[in-house]
């Protein structure tokens, strides 16, 4: 591990640099710097659901007179190109973005989905014309380097961008940030109450609950993971990288395989971040096509940051997209029985889990293309 720089000290060197809103996505690396952030009196923080939102979020703030920040993972540059490009530089609104380096091609392996976009991701940048550098891990050379920021961005109206390499960021001496229970005025509709159920119990009872002649589909992080090492099976599928587009390769699945279950386990960070796909599967309806959520109310398998779900009626949002069967579900028995059950319509069903407590999972043996090569052959031949 190389030089680090405290996340208090970065915090305190975007406060003298007249940083006042930072808004963004949970990357792992960033983790120490964003606790810092929504741990502090008088930065503001404001979750986003996807880059792209984030970026539009700080330039509103830039707008107002804020000086913005924008933070996340460069596998999600992707979902911020359209903004970078037809917004920032359109109208000329500068925010300045830290985005990790995933996948770099100078570290450490890293997860096979971060290979390609950590090669890319400095030229991307740069093929965006945005000016950017390394994170320096010295907090005399970091200020300089916002001071740097500060003056690019006035002279041009342009973003500017930092570049955090893994490790760049050391822990904060801080407490974990205590997120006080939500409220909602006004009509809610009915969700799930009562004890939230273990992430991995619930993983057991989806599994128990599909045949082997069902398509299990599980979304990007922690899911896929932990279902892996419940026992690995031929008609399971593993997301990596894509976040929030689970539902939609489940609703492409169900449509050409009219013949299958296809059982879709989300989460709610990435349900969130690719909340139109409900509209979509709503309209096309596809009766073999169970899709459960499972909602722990944080982003767990990047930094266990809150999302917004505890403030929203996810049942409510998917029968207004359409689904024609929705259910919460408060217990394990229940998720079980309700899983198997489901056939016959088009289903969302969501249930409240906890956040992870063991967070040490194992990775599938096979690479990507293998697991999905495998489970081509799984369909071809069933």
């Amino acid at each position: 591990m190389g030089a680090m720089i405290d996340a208090l000290h970065v915090l305190e060197e975007l406060r003298k640099a007249g940083f006042g809103l930072v808004t963004g996505v949970p990357c792992s690396y960033l983790t120490p710097l964003i606790d810092a952030v929504i741990a502090s009196p008088d930065i503001e923080y404001v979750g986003a659901v996807n880059e792209g939102d984030a970026i539009a979020i700080a330039c509103g703030a830039r707008l107002a007179g804020r000086n913005a920040v924008v933070m996340f993972q460069n596998s999600g540059l992707g979902n911020a190109v359209n903004p970078l490009t037809s917004l920032t530089a359109t109208f000329r609104i500068p925010v300045l973005v830290v985005t990790t380096l995933r996948g770099d091609p100078e570290g450490a392996g890293d997860e096979p989905q971060h290979e390609l976009m950590g090669r890319i991701t400095r030229d991307m940048l740069a093929l965006m014309e945005i000016s950017h550098e390394l994170l320096p891990t010295d907090r005399a050379e970091l200020a300089a380097a916002l001071g740097r920021a500060r003056e690019h961005m006035a002279t041009t109206g342009l973003p500017y961008g930092l570049v955090v390499k893994k490790g760049s960021v050391a822990p904060a001496d801080l407490e974990a940030p205590q997120l006080a229970p939500p409220t909602v005025e006004g009509e809610h509709g009915p969700g799930p109450s009562g004890p939230r159920i273990p992430p991995d119990q619930a993983l057991a009872a989806i599994r128990r609950a599909v045949a082997e002649t069902d398509a299990l589909l599980t979304t990007t992080g922690f899911t896929g993971r932990a279902l892996y090492a419940q026992g690995d099976r031929p008609n399971q599928l593993y997301m990596v990288g894509s976040m929030g587009c689970i539902s939609s390769l489940g609703l492409g699945l169900a449509k050409c395989r009219p013949d299958k279950r296809v059982v879709v386990v989300d989460g709610d960070g990435a349900l969130l971040m690719r909340l139109g796909a409900l509209a979509t599967i709503g309209f096309e309806r596809p009766k073999n096509l169970v899709h459960v959520l499972l909602d722990n109310g944080v982003h767990d398998s990047t930094g266990a940051q809150a999302t917004v779900a505890p403030f929203l009626d996810l049942c409510g949002m998917a029968r207004a997209a359409g689904y024609p069967r929705t259910r919460g579900v408060a217990s394990v028995e229940e998720l079980e029985a309700t899983v198997r059950e489901a056939s016959g319509q088009l289903t969302f069903l969501h249930a409240r889990t906890e956040p992870r407590a063991d967070r040490k999972l194992p990775r599938p043996a096979e690479k990507p293309p293998e697991i999905a090569e495998r489970f081509r052959a799984w369909l071809a031949s069933s």
